[in-house]
This record gives C-alpha cells, sequence and structure tokens, in this order.
C-alpha cells in the first residue's frame, strides 16, 4: 500500500464464558499478535484468546486457534 496507511491484517480475538466475542486488537504481524494473545491466555482467566487473519476482502480469515 502505497497511500500512507498502516495495514493490521491480524487480529487478536477474546470468547467469553458465554460465548460472546470481541476483538481485542489489530497487529501488523502474526507473531505480534500471537505474543498478545498468549499474554492475556496467561492470565488463567476462561476467556478464550486466538488470532485471525483479515482477508483481502475485509473479512476474517483462517483462524489459528491459541
Amino acid at each position: 500500500m502505497n497511500d500512507g496507511t498502516i495495514t493490521l491484517p491480524w487480529l487478536v480475538i477474546r470468547q467469553d464464558d458465554n460465548g460472546n466475542r470481541y476483538r481485542v486488537g489489530r497487529y501488523a504481524t502474526r507473531a505480534e499478535a500471537q505474543k498478545i494473545a498468549d499474554s492475556l491466555d496467561d492470565r488463567g482467566h476462561k476467556q478464550l484468546y486466538w488470532v485471525e487473519r483479515i482477508g483481502q476482502n475485509g473479512q476474517n480469515g483462517s483462524a489459528a486457534a491459541n
């Protein structure tokens, strides 16, 4: 992209005990997103955290479960 925008295609998603899903943040690299998901997961709460990539058309792509 040459229009000066920053591409943040990697999402960290949290799912709570009731099945509700929330976007925690967007990141430039999968490694950065995974580091955040791992640190949140290490807190020992019952929430589930994972990393997803946003597809080219703005849709969530394949999920990589944590």
